[in-house]
């Protein structure tokens, strides 16, 4: 997210532009002039590289965004109505957004059919219209009367457009331990059926410390994540991290 050159365009040397240039620019935007279009649209790049940061996150080529957020200011411009007495940039924003979301949506790599697709996607501008003439969030409920569908069919199409998150995605890192999504996951199905007492490894427990010896069986048999076991044993999540990947480590070397 921090390239320098994205597009072919230096991001270090983006114009800036003044309310008052932007003003004039779209007089004769509005006149058709094309080489005012061009400079109004490099004078708002800086804008579309702010909001692409958003998302950096998504796994997405930045050079894609980038050009997915340009084609949403450009639609923002051709929309723009003067006259509404709002920043362009208020305006602007939710539209690239908008088609941010949009590409990455259709993007995603698990297909999903075009009539949920369009369900949620009416949904969305159902919720974000309704809230633009009310302070408060809608229900479910509100938003599925507005498209005329079942609120049942409005949460089924939310779900199927979100992206997958891998349980390998890192969400949290101290002193070089990092937490993952799968540390976070607790397995309340496998306890003492699970894989780890099912090649004897008691032996190997019993080589822990009983520090160690509580976090492997907290961990493996009562199905606990790094988390819950930090605040029961009153550590912190990086010190479980390191303790039960020695610990590990050391039933490891016990069984070869």
């Amino acid at each position: 997210m921090y390239k320098v050159e994205i597009c072919g365009v230096n991001t270090a040397k983006l114009p800036l532009l003044t309310d008052d240039e932007k003003n004039e620019l779209f007089k004769k935007i509005q006149n058709g002039d094309k080489a005012a279009r061009e400079k109004f649209i490099k004078g708002n790049l800086r804008l579309v590289l702010s909001i692409i940061q958003r998302f950096s996150n998504s796994g997405e080529n930045i050079d894609d965004l980038f050009q997915i957020g340009c084609i949403g200011l450009m639609k923002a411009i051709d929309n723009f109505d003067i006259t509404l007495n709002v920043k362009f940039s208020t305006y602007a924003v939710p539209m690239i957004i908008g088609e941010i979301r949009r590409y990455l949506r259709d993007n995603n790599s698990i297909r999903v059919s075009r009539s949920i697709r369009d369900t949620a996607y009416k949904a969305i501008y159902a919720k974000e219209s309704m809230m633009k003439k009310s302070d408060k969030e809608p229900t479910v409920e509100e938003v599925a009367e507005k498209i005329n569908s079942t609120p049942e069919e409005v949460v089924f199409a939310l779900d199927a457009i979100q992206s997958p998150v891998s349980l390998y995605e890192p969400v949290y890192a101290e002193s070089g331990d990092t937490l993952y999504i799968m540390d976070q996951i607790s397995d309340k199905k496998n306890r003492e059926d699970s894989w780890i007492e099912d090649i004897s490894l008691k032996t190997a427990i019993n080589h822990l410390s009983g520090r160690e010896h509580t976090i492997i069986n907290m961990r493996y048999f009562e199905g606990k994540t790094q988390m819950e076991v930090a605040d029961e044993i009153n550590i912190s999540q990086a010190q479980v991290s390191r303790l039960e990947k020695k610990a590990l480590r050391t039933m490891k070397n016990y069984l070869m």
